[in-house]
């Protein structure tokens, strides 16, 4: 994107961030429930689509581009980013990644635009961090593919217009070879959504089971193909390692924000008559987070760099995703710590913020599957003993 054009993107995107999204926050969270005026306004910014190309109606931001984007967008609730981020994300990306040029073309403008929510539909009961162990089973019966399964903490699921659905289609091959994606619609027959799970945190942004009862879907549902089968890992590993990058972005703008509240509070808040900025131990608090930002920021930017330029697009996101994700908690931790016994009352940012940064170190792949995926891509076979 032009220079000028993409600043005056962020700008809006901030406008609408602080101006409009944070002051709603705390009835959000306790109405877990995006409102409508927002989600429309997302709409017509261009926010369900801004990851996915300009042919199909996206912005078509590089990944150097989004990580700034999302340095904006993670200044408030990251409920508000989860409202479109599988569209730009995970799940829009398994179709740009791996789908048929007819696929994207009937999928991606709308999933762009808004009208169409995606979900993707990979994690189960026994297979998270592992996805490769999944057990959702598709058949091919005819001309019809045939789904048996079930998936958990769906992104979206109770709202979500299309899953992209990976299941195992050659039980014999090894774990990472026989799997493939179907775009399956909701209200497919055979389709189940639970009830919206009750969370932690980041409310708003609603998760579910979804259950596949002999679900079938036409030969052409198949993301890719012919040439699609049995390449699902391949392109879920893709759609994910982007994520991480994008999520990692997420969490620099909530320390971010964090940081600020962290500020502004020691500049106000009196302790024994005295601003309790003027404490050499809170300075501390504030000084570490600040750092902790940072380098987080610093971090990010480096990975997307490497994830543009495609000489780096496994350790760069994991080493990113891992540091962030533990850094965010750092600065919330010391968030709470400064506002003191104001920081554990509902109702306060930081306490809100507290609880949505915990499931940063969990989704996108844990803190110690990163550990994993990085020390096994340095050592090599020497990891394998």
């Amino acid at each position: 994107m032009d220079a000028a054009d993409f600043s005056a993107v962020l700008s809006e995107v901030r406008r609408f961030v602080r101006d409009r999204v944070v002051p709603l926050e705390a009835e959000i969270d306790e109405k877990d429930e995006m409102p409508s005026d927002i989600r429309e306004a997302a709409k017509k910014m261009g926010l369900f689509g801004f990851a996915l190309p300009e042919e199909y109606g996206g912005l078509g931001l590089s990944m150097y581009e989004e990580a700034q984007l999302m340095f904006e967008l993670g200044y408030t609730t990251p409920s508000l980013r989860s409202m479109f981020g599988t569209n730009n994300g995970i799940a829009g990306h398994v179709l740009m990644v791996g789908g048929t040029e007819e696929q994207k073309a009937h999928w991606l403008p709308r999933i762009a635009s808004g009208d169409v929510l995606a979900s993707f539909a990979l994690t189960e009961p026994e297979a998270g961090s592992d996805p490769s162990t999944l057990t959702t089973k598709a058949h091919l019966d005819g001309d019809e593919w045939v789904i048996n399964g079930a998936k958990r903490y769906i992104t979206n699921a109770p709202l979500a217009d299309v899953f992209m659905v990976f299941a195992r289609t050659d039980p014999d091959a090894p774990r990472t070879r026989g799997i493939s994606t179907f775009l399956v619609p909701a209200g497919t027959p055979g389709l189940t959504v639970a009830p919206k799970d009750h969370k932690m945190g980041q409310l708003g942004a609603w998760t579910a089971d979804v259950f596949f009862d002999d679900v079938r879907v036409p030969a052409s549902a198949l993301v890719g193909g012919e040439d699609g089968l049995n390449r699902g890992f391949g392109t879920a590993m893709g759609c994910i390692a982007h994520g991480r990058v994008h999520i990692s972005a997420l969490m620099v703008g909530m320390a971010e924000r964090l940081v600020d509240e962290s500020v502004a509070y020691a500049s106000t808040r009196k302790q024994s008559g005295k601003l309790i900025g003027s404490f050499q131990l809170v300075q501390g608090l504030i000084a570490d987070s600040q750092t902790d930002y940072y380098a987080g920021r610093a971090t990010v930017l480096e990975a997307a760099r490497a994830f543009d330029a495609g000489t780096d697009t496994k350790i760069g996101p994991s080493c990113t995703k891992y540091f962030a994700s533990e850094m965010v908690w750092r600065v919330a931790d010391r968030a709470v710590q400064i506002h003191g016994g104001a920081g554990y009352m509902r109702g306060v940012a930081v306490e809100r913020f507290y609880r949505d940064a915990r499931l940063f170190r969990i989704y996108e792949g844990t803190s110690q599957v990163q550990q994993v995926i990085i020390a096994k891509a340095l050592l090599g076979e020497a990891a394998r003993g």
